[in-house]
């Protein structure tokens, strides 16, 4: 018979399969390692959590990514330009329109086009772009309000994201991941009608916010579970590189659509909401989402401005071709560039290192704001109560789609 070799585990063998910061013997007497994820619901991702409570204290925490990463700058090396979009569609998947919008823009920069394009294919990039803002901002507060226990608000968003999603699958045929924002131009016009439902969808939505204002803004539960919760001030914001709405709920006024002015947002009037510590302190997590329920107002008064110009001056024509200037090879000089743009999460960049009359980008790095604004997460909760590390983290909004690439 042969000799039976006996396998005896290590423990380093665990460490290799479960990596964690902490060992047992780091841990103090009352101290308790807990792993939140990746299967728990409230972490909104693939995404574990390792914690060190001492009782109901949160003493430290770790997060662990990587369990959903595919990839992505690897891909865009070995893809021409125009195939790397729907790859730009699966970083952050709320939010594939904005995404695509900031990709488009540093090739377009990058080919010498980017002041050529047509008014309306600019406009109608920035309405698609902000439709997408309003249902990924929706989302963000549907789920918050579920992690928080409010149910109610969850479904009345659903149903009205599912106006938004149902208009831009009429758009380009997607749900969800669009490859719409062509390097150029667009894949296709506006279908005949669709400018007119716009309307009607805004109309609907008006009062619609109005009425989630009242059940969660203003609940008082909701600001009991909120206020004064997970506060980020304003210079360890800035120190960790947190942008978008995290960032103006601790006071700064910082909107990339103001201050670089791309597209046709410069021809727009809208505010940028700021955090004013109205119900606790500046930068708590009942300001992230007050800043978020605001700049969805913003987003409609933008749709609007933009409806009307695509209605009035702008209209469709027969001689309009969206894909006028979209070329068949896109061919670069050597470069290197970056180019950012305000998504709902933050600032969302892409560094191109570009070759000589190259087709495919030499290196295509994503800035991604969700990986930012994780980063100050255990800033924010140490010395939080366990069940404040939900809010905190749900107030966050991140999509670890973008986090791990």
């Amino acid at each position: 018979m042969a000799n039976k070799i006996q396998y005896t585990p290590k423990d380093s063998h665990h460490a290799q399969a479960s990596p964690t910061k902490y060992r047992p013997g780091d841990l103090k007497a009352e101290e308790v390692l807990i792993n939140i994820g990746p299967q728990h619901p409230a972490t909104h991702g693939i995404l574990r959590l390792e914690v060190i409570t001492n009782g109901e204290l949160v003493v430290d925490v770790v997060p662990h990514l990587g369990f959903l990463h595919r990839c992505f700058e690897k891909h865009a090396e070995a893809l021409p330009y125009n195939q790397i979009i729907p790859f730009v569609d699966r970083m952050d998947y709320l939010a594939a329109m904005n995404s695509e919008h900031a990709f488009a823009m540093g090739v377009e920069r990058m080919v010498g086009i980017a002041d050529k394009l047509p008014p309306r294919v600019e406009y109608i990039r920035v309405l698609v772009a902000e439709l997408n803002r309003l249902a990924s901002h929706f989302l963000a507060i549907g789920t918050y309000g579920v992690d928080l226990g409010a149910f109610t608000a969850f479904l009345w968003l659903m149903r009205d994201r599912e106006h938004i999603v149902r208009l831009l699958e009429w758009v380009c045929g997607a749900r969800l991941l669009y490859n719409y924002i062509w390097i150029g131009g667009l894949y296709y016009d506006l279908p005949v009608g669709f400018e007119e439902r716009c309307v009607e969808l805004i109309l609907h939505l008006k009062p619609k916010l109005a009425a989630i204002d009242q059940l969660i803004i203003e609940n008082k539960i909701f600001i009991e579970r909120t206020a004064n919760v997970g506060v980020l001030p304003l210079d360890l914001a800035i120190n960790y590189g947190v942008s978008g709405p995290m960032l103006r709920a601790s006071g700064l006024r910082l909107d990339l659509r103001k201050v670089d002015g791309y597209s046709v947002y410069p021809e727009l009037e809208f505010t940028v909401p700021i955090g004013q510590g109205a119900m606790g302190q500046v930068g708590d997590c009942w300001d992230r989402t007050w800043v978020r329920m605001e700049e969805c107002k913003e987003s409609m008064r933008i749709i609007e401005q933009c409806l009307a110009r695509l209605t009035g001056d702008l209209k469709r024509t027969a001689a309009f071709n969206p894909q006028q200037l979209v070329p068949k090879k896109v061919r670069t000089p050597a470069q290197d560039l970056y180019v950012r743009a305000e998504n709902p999460r933050g600032e969302l960049g892409f560094f191109f290192r570009a070759t000589a009359r190259g087709t495919h980008p030499f290196r295509c790095k994503a800035r991604s704001s969700s990986f930012a604004n994780l980063s100050v997460l255990p800033a924010l909760a140490r010395g939080q109560l366990l069940s404040d590390l939900v809010a905190i983290v749900g107030s966050m909004d991140i999509v670890l789609g973008e986090i791990d690439r």
